[in-house]
């Protein structure tokens, strides 16, 4: 029994100290993994944010002498409008256009019965016969008392009588006369002609129908408008009146009421502004109620594409040749009433600058007044990714030629 119990206690000891040992090696083992994952968590991140850091494209502002234009909007509208009234009255005898075509100066549109004007010719003619007739009486009365005068042969009283009577008759030749003119004129008027050449609307009378003519009430028979040349008017602000006023004093752009400033225009379905005009005429005063100024643009239209009514846009020099700052309009940023722009900063950190905005230029990019200089690099893409402070990767570019591209892969479309 003894024996037993010794070889108990010597087995429970080298069981104590085994378990030790895995306990004392546990924990150390517990120890140095925390310890290498601290280091981890410490020094990785670290490591993974030098490398992740996000790339960006920068670039310069396109900087380069431009010529600003000014936008507007307006309607074409006829060189020359005329509504076709007769000056006489009458029977609607024929109509000799066809509605819508073209017609020349002195075409024959409308006919009115001539019966009554040539019978009214017939009478003033046979008037003015009859004061030819008196006038050959009157002048013969006179020569017979004209040789008796000097000898007392014929009083006084009686010579003036005779000779005011032949007075009176070149009088009646020449109110004769004008009857012979106004009957003939009216024989004429009957012939409705074009005054002007263009296209003709529809007739608004009809053979058959009873005309009034020769008064403000006379009855519309048709239009005729002339679309080549073609004005097309638009209105300009107080403002636009200003600086434009201002840049012809400067010297730096003729003013358009003396000099034919060029205007380019396009219709509602183009994308350029293809046709060439120039200015022709602006208005003599602001209109009160509006507060703009008319003004106008004539261009030729050969080809008669445009028609008076349709609605266009036109683009006016607006400046002098100038150097300026532009860049894309998405990149620009707002915050309440601030524009600004993500620049590139010291140590590759994310800055913003507030800037100031002029007009979109022919180029597609804004022109910037103030705030930017062209040795800025500004951010051009991942607008939406980055803040102020964030360390980024910067990739340069060229955004004066993405723009080219992008300009010619517009026009090949």
């Amino acid at each position: 029994m003894k024996t037993l119990n010794l070889n108990t206690k010597k087995t429970a000891k080298q069981v104590g100290i085994f378990v030790g040992l895995i306990l004392v090696t546990m924990v150390v083992v517990a120890f140095t993994t925390n310890d290498g994952e601290g280091k981890t968590k410490n020094e990785i991140p670290q490591a993974a944010q030098a490398a992740q850091a996000m790339q960006v494209e920068v670039s310069n502002p396109v900087f380069e002498k431009i010529t600003e234009w000014d936008d507007f909007t307006g309607r074409f509208e006829a060189s020359n409008r005329v509504e076709v009234r007769a000056r006489v009255s009458g029977y609607v005898e024929n109509v000799s256009f066809k509605d819508g075509q073209n017609v020349k100066k002195g075409d024959v549109l409308f006919t009115i019965d001539q019966r009554p004007f040539k019978i009214a010719l017939d009478q003033a003619r046979a008037s003015y016969g009859q004061a030819q007739a008196a006038m050959k009486t009157a002048e013969d009365n006179f020569n017979r008392v004209k040789s008796l005068r000097e000898s007392g042969a014929v009083s006084i009283e009686e010579y003036d009588r005779r000779q005011q009577a032949v007075a009176g008759a070149k009088a009646s030749i020449q109110l004769a006369q004008a009857s012979v003119d106004n009957s003939r004129l009216n024989l004429e008027f009957t012939k409705v002609k074009a005054p002007i050449s263009g296209r003709i609307s529809r007739d608004m009378v009809n053979q058959g129908n009873l005309i009034d003519g020769g008064t403000s009430n006379s009855t519309l028979l048709t239009t005729i408008v002339a679309t080549s040349p073609i004005y097309f008017y638009f209105n300009g602000s107080e403002s636009d009146f200003l600086k434009y006023s201002r840049l012809a004093r400067n010297g730096e752009r003729g003013s358009s009421r003396s000099t034919e400033n060029p205007v380019f225009l396009k219709l509602q379905d183009e994308e350029e502004y293809v046709h060439e005009a120039k200015m022709d005429f602006v208005d003599n005063e602001i209109d009160r109620s509006t507060g703009t100024i008319e003004a106008r643009a004539i261009l030729d239209n050969k080809d008669n594409l445009i028609e008076p009514g349709m609605f266009g846009k036109a683009r006016l020099l607006g400046s002098a040749e100038h150097e300026a700052i532009m860049i894309p309009d998405e990149i620009i940023g707002t915050n309440q009433s601030v524009r600004f722009v993500y620049v590139l900063g010291e140590g590759n950190k994310v800055t913003t600058k507030n800037v100031d905005l002029g007009p979109l230029h022919t180029n597609g990019l804004r022109i910037i007044r103030s705030g930017l200089s062209s040795q800025d690099k500004i951010i051009t893409n991942n607008i939406q990714k980055i803040r102020p402070g964030v360390v980024i990767s910067p990739v340069e570019s060229s955004l004066e030629k993405e723009n080219n591209e992008a300009l010619a892969s517009e026009k090949t479309k």
